[in-house]
Order: structure tokens, then sequence, then C-alpha cells
């Protein structure tokens, strides 16, 4: 009988959380080091990361560069979070990779995040893919993405989130994004709160990095055709299927970063800047028919779906499906939501084994209309009841996912 990496997962801890380096660089080690000829770009933050590493992807490959790209979590199915030229992995290769990794964690204790990714490398090393866009789990310092030695270090944005684990304050979730910074590697970032870019900026002087920051303002979009947000970008033009602000934000970095490159690596960055216009990221700001997809789940990225909205469907009033998890801020995101809302179906994220708000409680936090419903695919085929209504489901990449196993052909999640 062959090995079923999947089935193999499930006998880990999916959401179990372990910070520390120790046992990831243990596997790496049993493993052969698969990471030593990969060349990793990496990526921190609190939100956007998904996007930016989207962005990127897309115009490596679109430069002619063999690409891996290691994310979290999937929406539909786990091979997602390993795409090598956007592809997600076969089958075939998964269990094969899997079953060689498993082999080599016998006698070992590996959570699920570290044997994934462990499990990443190898697969990315099999493939002998030319660039790998790496993104963290969760902050960075500890996290197990951590165990390599990149080409250069991003921070898309720091918010609050995951404060139970990375710290109150901006500063202090900001000193463990900054944990990934290396001694001379470069930095590329984002929008910083002050208090935020006051730590990342004397981390990086210490570990002598040189800074990239965007060097313009966030472009205006000039038009939205062919599917894609128009705009000016240091004296350029562009053209970029991602829609909202807040892509216009990340897309900085990327630019910053394919600029770099593009002298470091001799190619062409104009040619590179054409994958743009292809760049697919599932479930963030995603429209499907008169419904759009979004996995923000905290306040920042609730914020940045909200102002999304407001530029795209100005003066306009959604039904809204909306779940969140225990540790999520659901007041605050309710309050941004409130502003475009004109009913709400509750529901639940609709995962086991992690504490999620009822629905009940979600009702008690708004004064919008509302319906409740515990079983999320019910609750979005309700919403799908109402051809003539526009919809938003939104408050959980686990809801959204759900969304996308209803609306859309798992292979328009697969492969971007």
């Amino acid at each position: 009988m062959s090995f079923d990496t999947e089935k193999y997962f499930d006998s880990l801890d999916m959401f179990g959380i372990r910070l520390g380096l120790d046992a990831t660089r243990e596997l790496m080690e049993k493993a052969g080091h698969p990471e030593k000829n990969l060349r990793f770009i990496h990526i921190a933050g609190t939100n956007g990361k998904g996007s930016t590493g989207a962005m990127l992807e897309r115009c490596f490959r679109q430069a002619g560069f063999k690409t891996g790209f290691y994310t979290s979590p999937h929406l539909i199915d786990i091979r997602e979070r390993f795409r090598i030229n956007g592809q997600a992995v076969s089958r075939e290769e998964f269990n094969r990779a899997g079953k060689k990794l498993s082999d080599c964690a016998k006698k070992g204790r590996y959570s699920y995040f570290e044997f994934a990714t462990v499990l990443a490398m190898e697969i990315f090393a099999a493939a002998q893919t030319e660039v790998v866009i790496w993104e963290t789990g969760m902050g960075g310092r500890l996290d197990a993405t951590n165990a390599v030695m990149p080409q250069a270090c991003v921070i898309t944005n720091i918010a609050l989130d995951h404060q139970g684990h990375l710290g109150n304050t901006l500063a202090e979730i900001a000193g463990e994004k900054a944990g990934i910074l290396k001694a001379g590697v470069p930095l590329f970032h984002g929008v910083l709160p002050p208090e935020a870019e006051t730590v990342i900026l004397s981390r990086a002087r210490e570990s002598a990095c040189p800074v990239y920051p965007p060097r313009a303002t966030v472009p205006e979009c000039s038009d939205f055709s062919k599917n894609c947000q128009n705009f000016i970008y240091d004296g350029q033009n562009f053209s970029l299927s991602l829609p909202g602000t807040m892509q216009r934000e990340n897309f900085r970095i990327v630019y910053e970063i394919i600029s770099y490159f593009a002298g470091k690596w001799q190619f062409s960055a104009a040619e590179a800047f054409k994958g743009l216009p292809e760049v697919r990221w599932p479930a963030r700001f995603q429209h499907i028919g008169n419904t759009i997809i979004d996995g923000g789940h905290n306040p920042d990225g609730v914020r940045a779906l909200v102002n999304a909205v407001k530029e795209y469907h100005p003066d306009e009033k959604f039904l809204i499906v909306y779940a969140a998890f225990g540790d999520k801020h659901a007041p605050e995101c309710l309050k941004f939501l409130d502003t475009i809302a004109g009913e709400y179906i509750f529901t639940t994220p609709g995962t086991g084994g992690r504490a999620a708000f009822a629905p009940e409680q979600l009702t008690a936090m708004t004064a919008i209309p509302s319906t409740t419903e515990i079983k999320p695919d019910a609750a979005i085929k309700l919403a799908a009841k109402r051809p003539d209504t526009r919809v938003i489901i939104s408050g959980s990449l686990y809801l959204a996912g759900t969304a996308l196993q209803i609306l859309c052909p798992p292979e328009a999640v697969l492969n971007i």
C-alpha cells in the first residue's frame, strides 16, 4: 500500500503551536539538509504575506525562474502549501517526499508545521527550484521557517494579531517579526507603524542589514480595466490583477525586491513585471459572481477589505457571512464591516479543535440585522439563495476555504 502523506499529517497536531527552531533543525539534519542549495526570500508580517509572495512568485516565474512557493494555511487542500511554478505539488510527488521525510522523522517528535516546513524544503530541492518564496507561519523569530538562511528578508506590515504568542504591543510583535533578520541580508519592508518601525530598523542596524523601504507613496488607481487595476509608480505604468489599495501597498515592496534582484541575478525587471496582470491569490478580495471571498481575520485585514470594497463598490451594502476564532478581535472587525453591511449571517469557521465565537455572541456585537447558522457550508448556501444580493464572506481563511469548495472548482485554488 502506497504512503499517504495527507493521512500522516492527520496524525500530527495541526493547531498545537510549538515555538522554537531546535526540532526543525534536527529534522533538516536527519533529512540531509535539503535546503542547502535553495535560494529563499523569507516573508513575515501581520497581513499581506501571501499576496506579496504571490506577486513575487509570478514575477520571478515571468523572468524565467523555476519557483517554489511555501504558504500557510491551505484553503481546500494541503498541497496548496507547496507550489512549484504556481502549481500545487502533484499527489505522487507529495506522497514520495512525505514517505522519505517520515522515515527520517522516526524516533523524533515534530509538529504539523515543523514537518510541513522541512517537507517544503525536500519538495523544492527535488524539483530543483531556483528561487523559493518562503512565508512565515506566525511571528518570525521562533517560526520553523526561520531555520534557513535567506537571500532577502521581507516584513510587509505590523498590526495586532496572535498576541498570546507574539506580545501585546506593536513593538513586541515587531521584535518577533524582526527575528527573521540575518547579518548582512537585505531587508525590504512596507509601511510600518512608528512604534514597530523603530524596533525593526534598530534590529536591522545591529545586524548590518541593508534596508530597502518603499521609494514613493502608494499610487492611485487610474482605472480598473481587463480585470486589472492600472497605476503609475516610479514613472512607469503598471497593471496588477489583485484589486484594492492594500495590494498597491504590497506592490511597492515587490517593486523594490524585483529591482534589487534584477541587478544581482541579471534578469530584466521590466520582463518580470509583465507577470503582474497574471497574479492570482485565492480568498483575497476574490470576486466569484456576486460574492466576494476574503480571508481577512484581524482588524487590519478587515479594514483593508472594507477600504477595497468602498473603492470598487462605493455606496453599496452587502450581505456578510462572518465567522471568527475566539482569539480574534471580532468586535473591532465588525465595527469596520458594519459600514458596508446591510445584513449579516453569523456562523463558525468550521474546524474542530480551536475555540470560536458562537454566532449568537457575534449577533450581540452589532446593531445590523442578522441571522445565525452554525454550519459554515449551510450559511454560505443560505447566502447563495439570494442571487440578486451582493455577498461578502470574511473573518477566517477556513471559512473562505469552505466557500471556495462550494463556489469554484478545485483547480482554481490549487493552481495560481
